[in-house]
């Protein structure tokens, strides 16, 4: 089937803009950056219609990579269906917005070399996605990395650009560590990485009743997950993250790249199921990250850091239904939540563009006359995530809910809590920006068509889409024989009070924000305190400053390089050497004079130095 073609083309793409783009318009550069990804795509629908029902693993094997005793391990790309799925949102979803980006990103320097990096993106995300062992998954894993750290800081003279990449960059290695580490671990455990051996001896093992190697190889692949996907402690890289073009935010900060820890986990369910214990922490670890990033985003100001926020508690719901073992719920808000917060980032986009880059919301408002088809697609997207009956968004938080409720009832209040604040921010962000008077300065205008056109086929997609790609369903062969049958049937009840909190959450934030506007005045002063804490994220990014980014600057500063490599390696090696050189030189340099008497007076000395050895080496025999 050639599976090497999905990922090669975006790759071609890349390189053609690379190397080319400089003596190129951007009409050329543009046709590869979106011819690429649309053939890529279209390639995965053509696999897709040859492989169903890809009822069986599809596997191709190019060439082997490393060879080490019994350890081998191939260059394979492998599809299934978890493998389709996220071939086709990758494809799908990045398709439309390289479509949308040529728009927005039309006046900017660097056009050919934003779309070479968004390109190489793609193809290290298929990469990640189609690979057929842990090894080619994270070769794709620390590319896409790499692509992240160049987009975010694609605004390079941009101080705050540059700070947020090196930040998303260094973060996101702390969390690959752990990955590594696991990947050790279960080549001493399997003796392989390929995931069909793996995952085929872990069914055969016995579930562990306490910590042991199993639980530590799940819970060393959770923390890259937190690290890539965002989540408590390492999530604090992806609100920073929105320095980059919104473009980036939707592509990889929303749809696609964090929510490879939630593939990854999702990939390796056969080791999951063995380790309760680390299942339990990856879905507290998820409801934490949940909470904690909705009561952020209730307050924040800037459109997109509101998304972010909503991007990170997003992704904690998908790690709570996998920590319940929902694994295949898990994709389908992976899925559900590409389409609308793609829609909701690059809805902020058109807001931002039409405000002439105002993100502020703050300094918006009234907007819903003056951005009429960008006002429709946002609020679709909204409803959307708020779980608007029958919407997207809607399935997969029932579903999450439902997981919460059958693993620990306490879980399913919390998490309902969280979708009430999701959808009270959320719709706090439309009536800032569209309802009231307008606040700005600048001239708002529509957005053009070729921005306009995607954002109503993602409307599209967040209405019906949850209805029209049953995830849950079309997964099954995958965890079948891994994951037992989970509680599927939904009573009334349970659906209405699944609906309850995005209906209360709306309501909510029109009275708040239309109805009274002076009540959230009133209540940032009364809960003056808290405002504060949640303005300013919990601190945590000053705690980090304080208990490990400053000390390791102070310690570097004083004692690596004033100590050590100032006064130990300069002065001590590197100038002690140099001056017993230059000083033994000096020596030298005397006795070359050039002064014929002096040459015969060492002659004579050595004559008498030689002499007398012999006599005494003579004399001792």
């Amino acid at each position: 089937m050639q599976l090497w073609l999905i990922p090669f083309l975006p790759l071609a793409g890349a390189a053609i803009n690379g190397f080319t783009g400089r003596r190129t318009s951007k009409t050329v550069q543009s046709a590869v950056a979106i011819g690429s990804v649309l053939l890529s795509f279209l390639w995965v629908v053509k696999t897709l219609m040859v492989l169903m029902p890809l009822e069986e693993r599809y596997v191709e094997h190019y060439f082997t990579w490393m060879a080490s005793g019994m350890l081998q391990v191939g260059v394979d790309f492998a599809v299934d269906r978890l493998t389709a799925v996220m071939l086709c949102v990758v494809t799908g979803i990045g398709t439309l917005i390289h479509i949308y980006a040529t728009g927005y990103m039309h006046e900017e320097e660097g056009y050919y070399r934003f779309f070479a990096y968004l390109n190489l993106f793609m193809f290290f995300m298929l990469i990640l996605v189609l690979g057929g062992n842990f090894l080619i998954l994270f070769v794709g894993w620390e590319g896409v990395g790499l692509c992240s750290y160049l987009l975010i800081g694609f605004y390079f003279l941009k101080k705050s650009a540059t700070d947020a990449g090196k930040k998303a960059f260094i973060v996101n290695r702390i969390g690959d560590f752990g990955f590594s580490l696991a990947m050790f671990l279960i080549v001493v455990v399997f003796g392989s990485l390929d995931f069909g051996t793996v995952f085929e001896k872990a069914k055969g093992m016995p579930v562990e009743a306490s910590a042991g190697i199993i639980t530590a190889i799940c819970l060393l692949l959770l923390v890259g997950a937190t690290g890539k996907s965002a989540q408590i402690p390492l999530y604090v890289w992806l609100p920073d993250a929105m320095e980059g073009p919104t473009p980036v935010s939707a592509l990889i900060h929303a749809a696609t790249m964090v929510t490879a820890g939630v593939y990854m986990c999702a990939r390796s369910a056969a080791l999951f199921m063995k380790a309760p214990i680390a299942m339990d922490v990856v879905a507290y670890v998820g409801l934490a990250t949940a909470v904690m990033a909705a009561t952020i985003g209730l307050v924040q100001n800037d459109i997109k850091k509101v998304y972010a926020y909503s991007t990170v508690s997003q992704l904690g719901f998908m790690f709570l239904a996998v920590g319940c073992g929902a694994f295949s719920v898990g994709i389908y808000h992976v899925v559900t939540h590409a389409f609308f917060k793609a829609l909701l980032f690059l809805g902020a986009g058109s807001v931002i563009h039409a405000c002439h880059h105002e993100q502020d919301m703050r300094h918006m408002g009234g907007l819903r006359k003056k951005i009429p088809h960008t006002f429709n697609v946002l609020l679709i997207a909204a409803l959307a995530i708020a779980g608007f009956p029958l919407m997207s968004g809607w399935w997969s938080k029932e579903e999450i809910l439902g997981a919460a409720m059958h693993h620990h009832p306490w879980m399913y209040w919390v998490a309902w809590v969280t979708a009430l604040m999701t959808a009270f921010y959320v719709f706090r962000s439309i009536f800032l920006t569209f309802f009231g008077e307008y606040k700005g300065h600048a001239h708002p205008h529509e957005s053009p068509w070729v921005m306009i056109g995607p954002l109503y086929v993602l409307a599209a997609l967040s209405v019906v889409g949850g209805w029209l790609f049953k995830i849950p369903h079309i997964l099954e062969p995958v965890f079948h024989g891994i994951v037992p049958e989970g509680h599927t049937e939904h009573s009334m009840m349970d659906m209405v009070m699944g609906t309850a909190p995005g209906f209360i959450g709306i309501a909510l934030a029109y009275i708040v924000y239309v109805a009274n506007p002076s009540t959230a005045d009133s209540l940032k002063n009364s809960f003056s305190g808290l405002y504060i804490l949640l303005y300013n994220k919990y601190f945590v990014d000053e705690a980090y400053d304080a208990t490990i980014v400053h000390p390791i600057e102070r310690s570097s500063r004083n004692f690596l390089w004033k100590v050590m490599d100032a006064g130990v390696i300069d002065n001590g090696f590197v100038h002690g050497f140099s001056g017993a050189a230059q000083n033994f030189g000096n020596l030298v340099r005397r006795a070359q004079n050039g002064e014929i008497r002096n040459y015969a007076a060492w002659v004579v000395i050595g004559v008498i130095f030689v002499l007398g050895t012999v006599t005494v080496l003579g004399g001792g025999r």
